[in-house]
């Protein structure tokens, strides 16, 4: 948490809201040590709700906490419903409001800027507009320079949020003389993903004055998730001129994604907007001939502005366009024994009939190029593997694997054990690399591993596809395996990964 919130700060993101320190002590030592770091660009914020029913603010355990936390700033919800209100809480609609004021003010009492966040709002509006509005006004009236406008359901459509907050807009500068969107009251939007509308409902609330918009990298959270953040900075900088971050900053977009994707231990969506593997990615014959004349022809902005770069993808729909703009961006000479693009592209599409898929293995796809045009300098050579794996009846399947290598004319062998035959044949690579290479191979780890069953009908005897993706500290690569033996399909994708390690370091 520590780690995210930093890359949050290089990013230039405004406010930082590090949990409930309240609620669980892993929010609460988060805190904590939060105290001792100094923030460059962000405000460290502290989440909570507004006190309890029938106690005073100062009595309030969770308010307590927010102070505690010592951040310079607090986001506090509160209801905003009466269906919340009356049937879920049992409360009354007066003491509500009184939560709402008597929370702000204490915590305003206490040198907090105050971030007031309406739960459940636009489905309140739609209930009772007027207590809905009266709730916000609560907060107004208790301090708070900041309202933000919740779909905590996620149901609300765009056009609905473009007049709700119209009117929200309209209705507090009559009431509190024009101050809206000033230094002293902002309204703010927080959206939910569940129909799939978190982006465009954030964007309709900007475009009648919301000016803070709050939401999470890759659009983590709940359910369907929060609003993208991803998606929202480049449109808010590029699309709509509305510099909410610096242009230096917006080119970390896609690596604060990748490094908060592997932070939580997901997999990179590839089709995420701005920042995903195949948000810029060309596949069709047409489409490469036409972006390698004018980039804008098939692409809605330059990738380089959020720190992504455009693909060429290689498939059965490629053209020599394709192989001729892989082949610079991989740095392979074309036209040399006896191979061009035409060739090569006959190839491909031979290896694709048989089950390769080159679009998605940029790894194995230099590596046969190099091949092709007898560029390629493999740096280790196999020689043989062996492959045991032992089933006690009530024990969990061991696996061993016995390697052995050739580099140049010194041949090495090693063994291993693993968790199943692919992690065995892995790990006993890597020792044998070891002895050849002064490189950092612990830096290189798996992303994904995915079976694909090419020709179902033939059962267990099918041939598979075996995609493995891979990782360092600089970048991501995938490379593939295709044959009737999961095993050996999974050691060509594995072999070349290595390969690809190794050719990459050394250059």
């Amino acid at each position: 948490m520590i780690k995210i919130a930093q890359k949050l700060d290089d990013l230039g993101i405004h406010y930082i809201e590090g949990g409930w320190p309240g609620s669980n002590p892993r929010d609460e030592r988060f805190f904590e040590l939060a105290k001792n770091i100094k923030f460059q660009n962000a405000r460290l914020t502290a989440f909570g709700s507004t006190r309890k029913p029938g106690i005073t603010a100062d009595k309030d355990q969770n308010l307590k906490a927010l102070i505690k936390s010592s951040t310079p700033a607090v986001t506090i919800f509160g209801k905003t419903w009466d269906l919340h209100v009356k049937q879920v809480m049992d409360n009354t609609m007066e003491e509500n409001l009184a939560m709402i004021t008597d929370s702000v003010e204490f915590l305003k009492r206490n040198a907090r800027e105050v971030i007031y966040d309406a739960e459940h709002f636009f489905d309140g509006y739609l209930a009772n507009r007027e207590y809905a509005l009266q709730t916000l006004m609560a907060a107004i009236e208790g301090g708070t320079q900041t309202v933000v406008l919740c779909d905590t359901n996620g149901g609300t459509l765009p056009h609905d949020v473009e007049l709700i907050t119209s009117d929200v807009r309209d209705t507090l500068n009559d009431k509190y003389g024009g101050k809206t969107n000033s230094k002293l009251i902002k309204i703010g939007i927080h959206t939910h993903n569940d129909s799939g509308l978190a982006v465009a409902n954030s964007i309709a609330a900007i475009r009648q004055g919301a000016v803070m918009v709050q939401g999470t990298i890759n659009g983590y959270g709940e359910r369907c998730g929060n609003a993208d953040l991803t998606s929202i900075i480049p449109i808010l900088s590029v699309k709509m001129n509305r510099q909410c971050i610096s242009k230096e900053n917006l080119a970390k977009l896609k690596s604060a994604s990748r490094f908060i994707s592997e932070s939580a231990n997901m997999t990179p969506l590839n089709s995420r907007p701005f920042v995903g593997k195949s948000a810029f990615a060309h596949k069709g014959g047409i489409h490469v001939s036409a972006i390698m004349k004018v980039p804008m022809a098939y692409e809605h902005m330059n990738p380089e502005l959020v720190g992504n770069e455009r693909r060429v993808l290689i498939s059965d729909l490629s053209g020599k366009s394709n192989v001729e703009y892989k082949a610079r961006e991989l740095g392979i000479e074309l036209g040399v024994n006896g191979f061009d693009s035409r060739k090569i592209v006959s190839e491909i599409k031979r290896l694709e009939e048989k089950g390769y898929q080159f679009e998605v293995a940029d790894g194995s796809f230099k590596i046969m190029m190099e091949k092709f045009t007898k560029q390629f300098k493999p740096l280790f050579e196999l020689e043989s593997f062996r492959v045991h794996i032992e089933k006690e009846k009530d024990r969990p399947c061991s696996a061993h694997a016995t390697i052995k290598i050739s580099v140049g004319d010194t041949k090495e062998i090693t063994a291993a054990e693993g968790n199943g035959p692919v992690s065995a044949l892995d790990n006993a690579l890597r020792k044998a690399l070891e002895k050849f290479y002064v490189t950092d191979l612990d830096s290189m780890h798996l992303v994904d591993f995915k079976v694909r069953v090419i020709d179902a009908w033939e059962g267990t005897a099918a041939k598979v596809r075996v995609l493995i993706e891979s990782r360092d500290q600089d970048c991501i690569w995938s490379t593939i395996g295709v044959s009737e033996d999961i095993v050996e399909a999974s050691w060509q994708a594995l072999a070349d990964s290595f390969q690809y390690k190794l050719s990459k370091e050394r250059s």
